[in-house]
């Protein structure tokens, strides 16, 4: 019994001198965010993930608040794109590149841009082959869903990183 206490001790001991930490809930510089509930599919997977992130956000997707918001993001320009990339000496498709781009920005209350227009993008290679064609959507759609959970992560970190003017 000793010594598997000795393991576990000395095996956790790198862990704690690197400084390794999991990470907690995102710390943003305002208080309350406005995402709007309309909108693309994206529009409400980053509401979920921010509902579910914990801390001390407060989140208003009700138009008719948005004057309430200390911050506001904006999300426009989600487009999905399905690219061939490579095909038989015979012309059938054999793969696919699948896309996934978004464009937003955060505003201040009074209009001011604390993250100016940006643009995120992932794509993710699939192979493709006509007689297995449901499956291969059924695939196809896997890979979009994890693509926009990414985003939605690269935005949320994105949001976290703000550093805002000081609050009252």
């Amino acid at each position: 019994m000793q010594r598997r206490t000795l393991f576990a001790v000395l095996a956790a001991a790198p862990l704690a001198g690197c400084g390794f930490h999991l990470r907690g809930a995102p710390d943003f510089a305002f208080r309350s965010l406005y995402v709007p509930a309309s909108g693309t599919s994206l529009n409400q997977a980053l509401i979920r993930t921010l509902q579910g992130s914990g801390g001390n956000l407060t989140l208003i997707t009700d138009a008719a608040r948005m004057a309430q918001a200390e911050a506001r993001l904006e999300l426009y320009g989600e487009q999905r794109d399905r690219v061939v990339v490579g095909m038989t000496s015979a012309g059938q498709v054999r793969e696919l590149q699948l896309r996934l781009k978004v464009r937003f920005r955060l505003r201040g209350p009074q209009g001011q841009e604390w993250i100016a227009d940006t643009g995120l993008e992932r794509s993710a290679d699939v192979s493709y082959n006509e007689s297995v064609s449901l499956a291969k959507e059924s695939e196809e759609a896997l890979l979009y869903r994890d693509m926009q959970t990414d985003l939605v992560q690269q935005i949320v970190r994105r949001l976290a990183a703000v550093k805002a003017p000081a609050l009252p």
